[in-house]
């Protein structure tokens, strides 16, 4: 039997990530106010707490902030993806972020290396991965 891997559900906070990413668009969240991105969504700034926040396209590009290289499972669902590149991801915008790192050995991950977005679909949602760039 197959194991279905678990997706993210989607909330009316970050449903327009999720919306974005299934356009094969990064956007993030910058608030009116300080002008400070924001990310993970949230309905206020995590810099001046304004409610006044706007959702607006970046390119996903960005470089390489911490990675490790996990070569058991994280979960039954991933048994067929080792060794997974666990990696967070800086974007230009400043934000960080957790993926995974997808087309590159383990052994070519440097700290620093600039990545850009892969978007993937998976059942009812796209998922941003990120590969050299």
């Amino acid at each position: 039997m197959e194991s279905i891997r678990p997706l993210p559900i989607p909330t009316p906070i970050s449903e327009p990530f999720w919306k974005g990413l299934a356009c094969h668009q990064v956007t993030l969240q910058q608030c009116n106010d300080c002008a400070a991105w924001v990310f993970y969504p949230r309905s206020h700034c995590n810099g001046c707490l304004s409610p006044n926040l706007t959702w607006k396209e970046v390119t996903g590009n960005g470089t390489l902030y911490s990675y490790t290289v996990a070569r058991r499972p994280t979960a039954p669902q991933f048994a067929d993806d080792i060794p997974q590149l666990i990696v967070v991801v800086e974007l230009n915008e400043g934000v960080r972020l957790n993926s995974v790192m997808i087309n590159v050995a383990p052994e070519a991950l440097i700290i620093g290396m600039a990545v850009k977005p892969v978007f993937q679909r998976q059942e009812t949602e796209t998922l941003l991965y990120f590969e050299p760039a």
